[in-house]
């Protein structure tokens, strides 16, 4: 089964990939965002949670296909967003990344519209400040690059440990997030979009498994032609595995971690 990783070109000519854009309907191609939704999907899939009856909580859902993917499988989900007037303040409305209702979350049409408005509710949620009526009802919770919002390389470490309280016994939660490829110690460590470094992940991995939690990592980086070329800002290109955030470049890396049964 997959494991907490980088994003790497390898991964795109993957039988896995191909499945999950399939069952996404996203057409293949190079990019992180993609990879990142088929990878929540995958490591979700092959723990048996997309099935009839599990239930999901998804941070800072936007207007990704993950929701609509997840309630066309039978999945009850609960996806959640900022509330709209600090999306609005970070720029996620004008860029189009905000979700402030049900409405767009299965306009790819991925599952049947009287099943998913049966499945999906929508509520606001602060990734800083998870609700206590979440703790402990969900069979899976994820987010596609969110939690390198919430402020501060500190406050997305605390995200990462704090909503594993939001999982049954037994729970998988499944969150990507950026990854400093060019230092372990210089890197954006506030504002609106932090990066992780590898030290980051690292502590974020002891303090999981402190708690008692499930977590494998591979830390390997690719080496493939796509992968020694590198985006850069307005991220026109049609290959986008790595991308430069400020001075430095940036990949995907995927947490993939296990709530113990008992």
């Amino acid at each position: 089964m997959l494991i907490s990783q980088l994003c790497k070109e390898q991964d795109f000519q993957a039988k896995w990939f191909a499945n999950a854009c399939t069952q996404l309907q996203h057409p293949h191609m190079y990019h992180r965002k993609l990879w990142e939704f088929c990878y929540i999907y995958q490591g979700l899939l092959e723990r048996g949670m997309l099935i009839h009856g599990k239930k999901g909580l998804g941070f800072g859902v936007g207007k990704e296909r993950l929701v609509s993917g997840f309630a066309a499988q039978g999945c009850e989900i609960v996806a959640t967003d900022l509330d709209f007037d600090q999306a609005k303040a970070q720029g996620w409305v004008d860029s189009n990344q905000h979700s402030d209702s049900l409405e767009g979350l299965n306009q790819y049409g991925l599952c049947d519209t009287e099943q998913f408005f049966k499945l999906v509710t929508f509520e606001n949620a602060d990734m800083n400040h998870i609700s206590d009526k979440y703790e402990n009802g969900f069979d899976f919770t994820w987010s596609s690059c969110a939690f390198e919002h919430c402020g501060s390389i500190e406050l997305g470490k605390q995200f990462i440990v704090n909503q594993m309280k939001c999982l049954r016994p037994g729970g998988v939660a499944i969150h990507t997030t950026e990854f400093n490829l060019s230092s372990n110690e210089d890197t954006l460590s506030h504002g609106v979009t932090v990066l992780f470094r590898k030290q980051d992940i690292e502590w974020m991995v002891e303090a999981l498994r402190s708690e008692g939690y499930s977590i494998d990592i591979d830390y390997s980086i690719g080496d493939g032609h796509i992968e020694s070329f590198v985006d850069v800002p307005p991220y026109t290109s049609q290959h986008h595995l790595r991308l430069q955030l400020g001075q430095f470049v940036s990949t995907s890396i995927g947490l993939i971690i296990q709530k113990p049964v008992v």
